[in-house]
């Protein structure tokens, strides 16, 4: 899916479309509250014991968009989450332990399990957002086909991908407090409501 999205956003380039402005990108966010999701360590997979996962439903509307994966990737590195990538996700069980992810749903539909086998399963659709905390355990269970999501990072952090072994469990749960708190909000920056909900305490 990767390679074909990569194919494809270079096409609509040639053909002289463009990303679009950071501006209008802007002026199609909802104004959505975030939903917040908080999930225990169930021994295999952390997830955060500080941080709920915060899910901004339909929060970018993308219907005058010819690119929807272009919209998420401005709106995010606008806000200062780069290193943006276009795929799925995957459909076993992992978690980041040394960074926080946020995933926007460019196209189609999926039921994607938050939280490990013990978590939450929740429907997301093009438009929606899904801020995850790092050691926040995720899981696509069913996917429409086209399903495109692209995802991206906070400046801080370094990227690592855990499957819940033993040995990762235990590292993890030194890592994760180390994670640095983003400056920004993916979606609203430095108005958004992150910086309040995820406030060390």
């Amino acid at each position: 899916m990767h390679l074909r999205e990569t194919a494809r956003s270079g096409s609509e380039r040639m053909k002289g479309r463009s990303a679009p402005a950071a501006d209008d990108v802007r002026a199609a966010l909802t104004a959505a509250s975030p939903d917040m999701f908080r999930f225990n360590d169930d021994g295999s997979i952390p997830n955060n014991p500080r941080l709920p996962m915060l899910l901004y439903p339909r929060t970018l509307l993308l219907d005058g968009f010819a690119d929807p994966a272009a919209a998420f990737e401005v709106l995010f590195e606008a806000n200062g989450w780069s290193d943006c990538w276009r795929d799925g996700i995957y459909d076993y069980v992992h978690y980041h332990s040394r960074i926080h992810e946020v995933l926007g749903i460019a196209r189609g539909r999926a039921r994607v399990r938050f939280g490990g086998d013990a978590g939450t399963a929740i429907d997301l659709a093009a438009g929606d957002v899904a801020v995850l905390p790092a050691g926040t355990g995720h899981q696509c269970l069913v996917a429409s086909a086209g399903f495109l999501v692209v995802g991206a990072y906070p400046a801080d952090g370094t990227y690592d991908e855990c499957r819940g072994t033993a040995a990762e469990h235990a590292r993890a749960l030194r890592t994760i407090p180390k994670v640095a708190l983003p400056d920004r909000d993916p979606v609203f920056g430095r108005e958004g409501p992150l910086s309040r909900l995820w406030a060390r305490r």
